[in-house]
Parts: structure tokens; sequence; C-alpha cells
């Protein structure tokens, strides 16, 4: 099962065997004080400048979020898409939980557009499903409702299960719906890992669903938190999770998903791993020239400073 988006001019495809899609996730002004600032204020230069450095780092899709508090979200939201829009040209996912937002956004978006995301409570399905089918995005959904986040995989499964039939109700068809098994914080909720994986498999495998997360929550409030996170994808990646939303500037987790697509034989000829080395060695070796250079400038300096106390004794 296929899930299809796209912008203005490109396609991505998330599913079973393909290359692993990477969501960029640096767009988002929770935890981003500055960020948040700049939005609220119609300074979009960063959204613009942290688009264009999460696709030249390999992200093949933006997550685009405008969660100010007290600011005008569905205005923020709809600049921020045409903003980003305007210097890259990949499919977006349009992040709110604000109706209002993300209609704004999904108005403003160009392509078929991912939605992150819809909850399983009863209320917020009969709300955001009949907008989402209305633009014919996808959806991503969350396996939490009314009870909260159950540490369960049945119960989480049961959401799950929930929300694809109440989709498919409103004409969403399956292929549209990524299920998010949640990536709970590992220093919270001891096996938060091992029970997103236990529950990926079983929507895959029952649903038939394409599955996403949030990637680098597992690791929140834990140190060395980029080797956490890059453990992580290589584990989502081994049991067949063909989409997450993550950091793709942290080389650590970018050289983790290379390494893992390799491995899982979805990198012919080794090409994008070599080819990731060679640039590393050519990096390298630019390095030491230039620290070489810059060792011998200094040097030259110190000659030169010698010499004119020579002269002038």
């Amino acid at each position: 099962m296929e899930t299809i988006l796209h912008s203005q001019h490109k396609e991505v495809i998330i599913g079973p065997g393909r290359p692993f899609v990477v969501i960029g996730e640096r767009i988002n002004p929770t935890g981003r004080k500055r960020l948040g600032v700049e939005m609220a204020n119609g300074d979009y230069h960063r959204v613009r400048s942290d688009a264009m450095a999460q696709v030249a780092a390999g992200a093949q899709m933006l997550d685009v979020n405008a969660g100010i508090p007290l600011a005008d979200e569905p205005a923020i939201l709809a600049e921020a898409i045409r903003q980003v829009q305007s210097v890259v040209d990949v499919p977006l996912s349009i992040d709110s939980s604000v109706v209002a937002a993300l209609a704004a956004g999904l108005q403003a978006y160009q392509g078929k557009a991912l939605v992150n995301s819809v909850t399983g409570e009863d209320a917020r399905l009969e709300v955001m499903l009949p907008l989402i089918a209305e633009y014919g995005a996808a959806v991503i959904g969350v396996t939490n409702d009314e009870t909260g986040i159950s540490p369960e995989v049945d119960v989480r499964f049961a959401v799950a299960k929930k929300i694809v039939e109440r989709a498919e109700s409103f004409g969403i068809p399956r292929e549209d719906v990524l299920i998010d098994p949640l990536a709970m914080p590992a220093s919270a909720i001891p096996g938060a890992g091992k029970t997103l994986l236990e529950l990926t498999r079983r929507v895959q495998e029952e649903l038939g669903c394409n599955t996403i997360c949030g990637a680098s929550n597992i690791s929140f409030g834990l140190p060395d938190r980029e080797q956490i996170n890059a453990t992580f994808m290589a584990m989502l990646i081994a049991i067949g999770m063909p989409a997450a939303i993550t950091n793709p500037l942290k080389p650590m987790v970018r050289k983790a998903i290379l390494a893992a697509e390799m491995l899982m034989g979805r990198d012919e000829h080794c090409a994008a791993w070599l080819q990731q080395a060679r640039q590393e060695s050519s990096a390298a070796g630019a390095g030491e020239k230039g620290i070489a250079a810059d060792r011998q400038a200094a040097r030259a300096a110190r000659r030169a400073r010698r010499q004119r106390r020579e002269d002038n004794k």
C-alpha cells in the first residue's frame, strides 16, 4: 500500500520497499523561542533558510508548524507554507491541532499535503476528517483518544483501527492514512521503543497501513540524543516503517538512515553510502588543507614580527 503526496512538481511515495522518507522537523516554533517570535512578527527568513537547509541535507518532505501561543495561527501557518513553497519544491506535512489553522494551511498549499495529525477522539474525527477529505489530503492518525495514551499495544491498536475505519467512512482511502504509534520518551516510559515497534508491526500486518512517527521524541530528556535518535531510526527502518519526522541536519541521524537503507538492499550498489563517504573524505581533505594554510600563514606572521623587531633594534 502506497501513500502518494506531491508539491507543485515533485511527487513522494511512502510505502513498503520504497526509499525511506525523511520529513524535516525544524520548522516548528515549539522549543525555538526566536523562531516563534520571528514568525509572529511576520519575519520568515529563518523559515526559508531552515526549509532549504533540510532539503539540502536530504529531507524529501518538510513538516510546517506555527503553534505560537496568543498568535494568529491560521494566518501564520498559511504564510509559512507559502514561504516554504517559494524556496523548495517538496511535499509538506501541515502540522496543527487547530482546525481553522489546518483549513488555512490546506487552502494555501499547492499539491497534495499530509495533515499532521488527527487523534482518535470522536469529536476530533468528526471535525477533522471532512476537512481532510475536502482537500484530498492524506492524514497521520495518532494512537490516542479521550482516555489518553495507553501503555498497552492492544488499546493503541484499537484506536488506530477506529481512525482508519472512520476515515474510510468519510471517503479517505486507507492508503492515505498513516498511523503514528507514538514515540514516547524512553526516559519517562520504560520500554517505549519496544511498544512502538510491536504496534508498528501489528498496524502494518493487520491494517495494511503505512506508519510514521516523530522519531526525536524517543530521546527527550536524555543525554547524547543524537546517538539515541540515530539508533532508533535504524530500528524503525529495519521493521519496515517507511517514513519518520526527524532532523536531517544531524549527521549521525543522516548516516544511520543511509546505512540502514544500504543494509536493507534499497541502496543499489551502495551508491548513496559511497557518495556520502566521498563527500566526507573530500570535506576532510579540504579541512586539512585549510588548517595547513592557516598554520603556514601564522608561521609567516611570526617571522614577519621577528623581522620587524630585529629591524627596530
